[in-house]
């Protein structure tokens, strides 16, 4: 194993695994990795996409960490080691994707007490869209936030209107829970499931082998019901008047050529909110743009790293 894979690839000294109790008692599996530091330079909560595991961004975590940030994060309900909703032993299913706004509250008023500021989250494609949704709703208030290809938008050949009925009308007939389709995670056939996130090989084979290490890791297909839900929450939330008043400062990351999220509904939700700003990348980057390669991913990081030092200054 190389030294890179060797960060990527193991949990850090001094950072611990644990279980954190929803409201209603469902264990989310948690991350934290405090900084030994007299003066820390804030915290940070990353917020995973779907179907995601923390152990994917553990390279990012080194990097932050290294800046004299203290670090955490979770596994969304139904995925990762947060364990499942449904049945099915991989099905990626959430009955509303309110209880994850509801589990993101909750957390993070235990993180903002138990941890030093200023204090920035950060979310990755559905967590960007969860995040928004709270932080419009004044459910959460950090010093600032960071979008990274955040869900406003499913991209769809169809159209989000005729898409999402689509959906409600399949997936409405029978049980919901089911998976939305079957084989690799991905609706497109003709594409590869790497092709669609990232161009870096290594990096994209980091997911695999922390799956493998622990099959309980894996997460699937979306159920039908996650499906219409995202339709739901990403429209509401488009039209939602109170985007012209939040006022928590954004910086927001996108890819023009995204393949999962609409690249036109984060840009135009973007701009109707009053601090914000967007950093636009090409064909050089998919979906996940920090995992994506160096130069790539080194831009990205350095965008977030001037936001921060502008917007989440130490106290």
């Amino acid at each position: 194993m190389t030294a890179s894979e060797s960060i990527r690839r193991t949990i850090p000294r001094g950072a611990q695994v644990t279980s954190w109790s929803a409201a209603d008692g469902w264990p989310l599996r948690s991350f934290a990795w405090p900084v030994e530091d007299a003066r820390p330079r804030g915290s940070i909560l990353f917020l995973t996409g779907r179907g995601d595991l923390f152990e994917k961004y553990l390279e990012l975590f080194h990097h932050w960490h290294g800046q004299g940030w203290t670090i955490t994060s979770f596994d969304w309900r139904g995925q990762g080691g947060s364990g499942r909703c449904s049945d099915h032993p991989t099905c990626g299913h959430i009955d509303s994707f309110d209880r994850f706004g509801e589990d993101l509250e909750a957390f993070a008023a235990d993180w903002v007490a138990a941890t030093p500021g200023p204090h920035v989250v950060m979310g990755h494609s559905m967590g960007g869209q969860i995040l928004l949704r709270v932080l419009v709703d004044g459910r959460v208030r950090p010093d600032a936030a960071v979008l990274i290809a955040p869900m406003l938008g499913i991209r769809t050949m169809f159209g989000s209107w005729l898409a999402e009925k689509m959906a409600r009308l399949v997936g409405g007939i029978g049980n919901s829970a089911r998976p939305a389709w079957r084989g690799k995670d991905t609706p497109r056939a003709t594409e590869t499931r790497q092709e669609l996130l990232t161009h870096d090989r290594d990096r994209y084979s980091d997911e695999l082998f922390w799956q493998q290490s622990d099959p309980a890791l894996l997460s699937g297909p979306p159920s039908w019901q996650w499906v219409m839900e995202a339709f739901r929450v990403t429209r509401e939330l488009r039209q939602d008047p109170g985007l012209k008043t939040m006022d928590v400062p954004v910086l927001t990351l996108i890819s023009q050529v995204d393949k999962l999220v609409n690249p036109r509904d984060v840009i135009a939700t973007t701009a109707r909110l009053p601090d914000a700003r967007l950093v636009r990348f090409g064909k050089e980057s998919a979906h996940e743009i920090l995992r994506e390669v160096d130069r790539v991913r080194n831009r990205a990081i350095g965008e977030i790293e001037l936001f921060l030092a502008a917007r989440a200054q130490r106290r």
